[in-house]
């Protein structure tokens, strides 16, 4: 059994997930500090405006990845592999298309946030911290391409060690603004979406100008771009990553800055925190599912990644036996709700867990994200109208009940079609 242990661990899909997540839970200890180090520093009310613009920035750095994190992990390692003369065009394109699109997107919101924030987001937010939000999407969709990029090319230790340097970097400047009493919603924005982001770019231009400079001078090419792969996966991406901010979204409409939205949105960010162990797994066992063909490779790295996947899955048991007060002790009692929200929320996220096998067969080995797509509507749908009906009636405590049922609906979906497939296979 030892033995057996030690070689699986050796293995390199196992070092590089050992990487991957041992940065992302550096990265997540710094998630967690900045939750520790803000609701000391800010008013829940306060906090929850941050949690709803800073949501606002992260759900659109997500949906406006139009589906090319799909496309850099399915085929830039054969591209590398390969030494592919489109190497550089290939990613030149991906960035230019991406950029653009998001410049549309971004400046149309630049024009309506004012008004939409009036009429649904409620935050009550001063102008110029809308804009700032607005201005940040920009740079952590480059900050999530550069990211998508290394770890494509094998290279999470890079990816990670430039990302937490960030992260240290942050952390001083939010410190130093203690004393200079900079310390504000816009203030905490500028430096999460900015600022770090800046620092990120810097590291890695430091160290790869040579790549930086060949794909300035590569052509865009239109057909590199496959767009009928990459915006199927971006629409039903923008589906599902809409949903997960609809109930926070929706609790700041029925209950503009209450106290309320503020535990919930800590209780949120302490599940999306664990949810990175979730990122940091699949993003190492991407590539290799996008190069298996028979029933035996798919059985076999299916059973690979169940395996890698119980790590987040207890992690989620374990957030629901953690008690209140080691909740009390990170985050004070002045948000001892938060406790009790995101217990109730850690269970239906297991279902999400294992949802990942199929998703990823589907995505990679099948190529076929419409079956995606079909089930990602279904989980906004539900998402959406179950949390605008409910939330009036249970409060705080309504998206765990909507949330266990639109993933396992969507679960559902994904492996009732991606089955169908897989006995067609031989």
């Amino acid at each position: 059994m030892i033995n057996r242990l030690l070689n699986f661990i050796k293995r390199p899909t196992s070092r590089d997930v050992i990487i991957n997540t041992i940065g992302n839970y550096l990265n997540v200890f710094f998630v967690a500090f900045f939750a520790f180090l803000l609701v000391r520093l800010l008013h829940p009310s306060d906090y929850g405006v941050l949690s709803v613009l800073l949501g606002i920035a992260y759900v659109l750095a997500n949906v406006l990845d139009f589906g090319t994190s799909a496309s850099i992990y399915s085929y830039l390692p054969p591209m590398i592999e390969k030494r592919h003369k489109n190497l550089y065009v290939f990613l030149k394109t991906i960035f230019f298309y991406q950029t653009v699109f998001s410049f549309i997107v971004i400046t149309l919101l630049f024009i309506f946030f004012p008004h939409l924030d009036k009429v649904f987001f409620k935050t009550g937010a001063p102008w110029w911290e809308l804009y700032l939000t607005t201005f940040s999407v920009l740079f952590l969709i480059w900050q999530n391409y550069a990211i998508n990029s290394l770890n494509a090319a094998k290279q999470f230790l890079k990816a990670n060690l430039y990302l937490n340097l960030s992260n240290v970097i942050k952390t001083v400047c939010i410190i130093i603004f203690i004393p200079l009493k900079l310390i504000s919603v816009g203030s905490i924005i500028f430096t999460f979406g900015i600022f770090g982001p800046l620092v990120f770019f810097f590291c890695l231009f430091f160290e790869k100008k040579h790549i930086f400079f060949s794909i300035a001078k590569s052509p865009v090419k239109k057909e590199e771009f496959r767009f009928g792969y990459t915006l199927t996966f971006f629409i039903a991406a923008q589906f599902f990553n809409l949903a997960q901010r609809m109930d926070l979204f929706l609790l700041s409409f029925f209950f503009s800055r209450s106290p309320e939205v503020g535990y919930y949105g800590l209780a949120q960010k302490i599940i999306l925190t664990v949810m990175a162990s979730i990122a940091s797994i699949t993003q190492v066992l991407s590539p290799a599912f996008s190069k298996i063909k028979t029933k035996e490779e798919i059985n076999h790295q299916l059973k690979i990644g169940f395996y890698y996947l119980l790590i987040p899955a207890g992690l989620f048991i374990l957030l629901f036996l953690t008690p209140n007060f080691v909740f009390y002790l990170f985050f004070t009692k002045k948000f001892a709700q938060t406790a009790a929200i995101t217990k109730s929320l850690s269970l239906p996220y297991l279902i999400y867990t294992i949802m990942q096998l199929p998703l990823l067969f589907t995505l990679y080995t099948l190529r076929k994200p419409r079956y995606i797509l079909y089930s990602f509507i279904t989980f906004f749908l539900i998402v959406t109208f179950g949390c605008y009906y409910l939330i009036p009636k249970l409060n705080v405590f309504a998206p765990a009940y909507i949330f266990a049922l639109a993933f396992f609906i969507s679960a559902l979906i994904i492996s009732l079609t991606s089955w169908k497939e897989y006995r067609k296979i031989y």
